[in-house]
């Protein structure tokens, strides 16, 4: 099958995970990695920076909106050991992990001067994570925000009214990929959509960071599932070794 012919089709699980593979943006040095950086700190027009992890490629497995609207992100990059994992199978080679909640950090230091806006969670760690923002990251900028629970109309809106040169989004999938398509369709100014998972709870305090050895390891989600078992339990516990199945399936199909 052709590429045109995979990107119009993909309705099988296989399908969409090989479109969205060939899609992430891998990078290899951390030259490289600075060079994203600033690339990514002079957005032109309305630009949507996404995450795939391992619980976006089991989730587009079962959704095919929640794959088109990944798939319409401008820039897709790889988060997580188990991405890792799947490169391997596929023979490539898997370039670093620039997973969410370490890359924007640093995107908002890009940012510092300019407008940032932070849409999601709830408070009190909303207003923790714009102050930790304001005093860290970007002491230049004005922050604006909305808790994660709105129409996506008040997001339009508000970023309409306010012109943010940085929108993170912390909704959570799929919800803030959806609303990310969105707020792409009808700004016209130029605008990084960061969709950032969890990253304005961690910056607020409500969810917090594995140590430093079980994240170099690749073991956060491990960390994770310890914090919150009864919510991350399908994720991880059943998702994991789904996830690691069907990148055996795909890298068999590959080599046949």
């Amino acid at each position: 099958m052709m590429r045109g012919d995979l990107d119009d089709a993909c309705t099988d699980w296989r399908e969409r995970w090989d479109c969205l593979v060939r899609k992430i943006e891998r990078v290899q040095t951390a030259a490289q990695e600075k060079q994203l950086l600033a690339r990514l700190g002079q957005p032109d027009g309305p630009f949507v920076l996404a995450f795939a992890n391992a619980h976006a490629m089991n989730s587009l497995a079962n959704s095919v909106p929640f794959f088109d609207a990944l798939r319409s992100a401008d820039m897709v990059l790889r988060d997580g050991s188990g991405m890792a994992t799947l490169f391997k199978l596929l023979r490539l080679q898997p370039g670093l992990n620039l997973n969410g909640t370490d890359l924007i950090p640093q995107l908002i230091r890009q940012f510092d001067g300019r407008c940032i806006a932070f849409y999601g969670t709830q408070e009190p760690y909303l207003q923790r994570a714009l102050q930790l923002g304001a005093r860290e990251f970007a002491p230049n900028s004005r922050f604006v925000s909305a808790h994660g629970f709105h129409d996506t109309g008040v997001y339009t809106g508000l970023a309409l009214l306010h012109q943010p040169a940085l929108i993170v989004l912390g909704m959570g999938m799929p919800r803030q990929e959806e609303v990310a398509a969105a707020l792409r369709s009808v700004l016209t100014f130029p605008c990084l959509i960061v969709c950032g998972g969890a990253i304005i709870d961690f910056l607020g305090g409500k969810t917090p960071r594995a140590p430093m050895w079980m994240r170099r390891k690749g073991l956060e989600w491990a960390f994770r599932l310890g914090m919150e078992p009864r919510r991350l339990f399908q994720r991880y516990v059943i998702g994991n070794p789904l996830f690691l199945t069907r990148a055996l399936r795909l890298a068999s199909l590959r080599r046949a």
